[in-house]
């Protein structure tokens, strides 16, 4: 396979695996895109790379530079913005983790907080309390492995996940 055949390939696959993890599909292409090229690139190199519009660039841009994953790579007497993608895997998958613990456990564990305090003496709430205990239980154990797992070190993180794999 040629090289730009490969590029082609996994900026498509990598776009439709994004949709599997929770982000759009274009917000992985970008990233996609950021990742394999050599040097930073302007929203412009993007646009056109990908065929995407100016607004869909900006908006997947700064949604990358919000989760950690993409830097504006300022370059001195260039008016352009040039962004780079963060290439350090074990960073990428901690900042991944991190954005969505902040966005889907952390709310959920808000959530069952509050309603696990739920007042009465009849069987329904018994079993009612009793599903949410077990849930806040799994959803607490889960925080805690996800901030081990945040924390810990990259060569630590990559042998754990080979040896999951294995």
């Amino acid at each position: 396979m040629e090289l730009q055949k490969g590029k082609e390939r996994f900026i498509q696959s990598w776009g439709a695996f994004g949709s599997s993890w929770g982000i759009n599909r274009t917000m992985a292409q970008v990233h996609a895109l950021l990742l394999i090229s050599k040097n930073s690139l302007t929203a412009e190199e993007i646009m056109e790379e990908l065929q995407i519009s100016r607004g869909n660039a900006n908006m997947n841009i700064r949604s990358l530079i919000d989760w950690g994953l993409v830097y504006k790579d300022l370059k001195p007497g260039e008016r352009k913005e040039y962004f780079i993608a963060e290439k350090d895997m074990s960073l990428v998958v901690k900042q991944i983790i991190t954005h969505r613990k902040k966005k889907e456990l952390e709310p959920m564990i808000k959530i069952l907080d509050e309603i696990s305090s739920v007042e009465g003496e009849c069987e329904d709430s018994e079993e009612f309390c009793n599903v949410v205990s077990d849930i806040k239980l799994f959803a607490s154990k889960a925080d805690s492995m996800l901030d081990k797992l945040i924390k810990a070190d990259s060569n630590w993180l990559m042998g754990t996940f080979l040896k999951m794999v294995k």
